[in-house]
């Protein structure tokens, strides 16, 4: 039963939108708490929002899939390896951007040596390329085989090749030195003050589960239909991984940095309830309005907003404005992202996390109105 569901649209430009305030402060200094990562175990609403892309991809897979099944493997092969390389390359294109960085008063080249090689369009490509192979070749009941043995195994590793006595920790993971082999220490992000890629090559791997977890539910509704049997199945599916995340929890803890097995169980069963909770609210009681339009369009260009707000930022970036002088006489410079930031949004309480939040809702209406013009005008960019 192929039947539309406006209420995935708006649960993927949704989560579109809360990239883009979690991603965008006035201040990365000054924000409230749910905006922020779990400094290590654990769970924020921020937290949630990365696996929850990852579940939509594989809702939007699950509608796809059939095409190119009827299509053939060499269609699809071709069409999956295309749309992986481009989303990757794309994402290496904008840890590399704007190419050149201000040194003092000049602009130097930024050297390839030192550009991280993964983030989050990379794993987005990777988890979409592995996740429709499995799915296309190995069929439902073996895609469901291989989510449990990927996330065993990676349980598995992760406590045997771990630190001993600490394998879950920032220094203790595995993967760290998986990557530091493969990638090299300059190019893997550094923001935890020692080099440690939240993106890495082997938290990878739970990852692309995330995106079959997505596919089966997907496949599910549409298998079911606008049915109360599928709408309550899908809250007691949500309770049943929930619940089963937070068991796994107390022997290999929820964390996102890592990507344990035990998040992607507990991600998924918040995705499922807030998917269910959407369908009830507008496949069934059709409470549509102004606050689905407004995440729709999110939806309709999600990875070109995605780059846009990490690019544009950037790029501007290359542009000083001249603020004020030190005692010294030099000159201090603000970019107009920052300009506005400093003189406008800041000043508006003397709780700093105040004018940084109002900072990230201004950058959501900026980025919205460009993508509801697209959206008037038609024009939608597919990759």
């Amino acid at each position: 039963m192929n039947q539309r569901y406006y209420s995935l649209d708006v649960f993927r430009g949704a989560t579109v939108a809360l990239m883009i305030l979690v991603n965008n402060p006035g201040s990365w200094g000054h924000i409230y708490a749910p905006l922020e990562h779990a400094n290590w175990h654990g769970c924020t609403p921020t937290d949630l929002v990365f696996p929850f892309f990852l579940f939509a991809v594989g809702n939007a897979m699950a509608f796809v899939m059939p095409r190119f099944e009827q299509a053939g493997t060499s269609v699809f092969l071709r069409k999956v390896i295309k749309r992986t390389i481009l989303i990757f390359l794309i994402g290496l294109f904008l840890n590399w951007s704007p190419f050149v960085k201000w040194s003092g008063d000049e602009l130097v080249w930024k050297p390839w040596e030192n550009v991280r090689i993964f983030g989050v369009l990379q794993r987005i490509a990777l988890c979409y390329f592995f996740a429709s192979l499995i799915v296309y070749f190995c069929k439902t009941k073996g895609a469901y085989l291989v989510s449990v043995i990927i996330l065993l195994f990676y349980w598995f590793l992760t406590s045997w090749l771990g630190a001993s006595g600490d394998p879950y920790s920032l220094s203790g993971y595995f993967g760290t030195a998986v990557d530091m082999k493969v990638l090299g220490v300059k190019h893997m992000y550094s923001g935890e003050g020692v080099p440690f890629d939240p993106e890495g090559i082997t938290s990878t791997f739970p990852a692309i589960v995330q995106v079959i977890f997505g596919y089966f539910v997907g496949q599910y509704i549409q298998q079911k239909g606008k049915t109360y049997e599928m709408l309550s199945n899908l809250f007691i599916a949500a309770v049943v991984l929930i619940f089963a995340g937070f068991c796994w929890d107390l022997v290999f803890p929820i964390n996102k940095k890592i990507w344990t097995s035990s998040y992607v169980l507990y991600t998924t069963g918040l995705a499922i309830l807030t998917i269910a909770t959407l369908i009830f609210l507008i496949e069934f009681k059709e409470k549509r309005g102004a606050w689905s339009k407004f995440f729709d369009v999110f939806g309709k260009n999600p990875l070109f907003i995605f780059f846009l707000s990490g690019f544009l930022p950037r790029l501007i970036g290359l542009i000083r404005i001249t603020d004020r002088y030190t005692p010294e006489g030099k000159p201090v410079y603000l970019s107009a992202f920052s300009w506005f930031y400093e003189h406008i949004c800041k000043p508006v309480s003397s709780n700093l996390k105040n004018g940084s939040l109002l900072y990230a809702l201004v950058m959501i209406a900026f980025y919205w109105l460009i993508v509801y013009i697209m959206d008037k005008k038609k024009i939608y960019i597919k990759v």
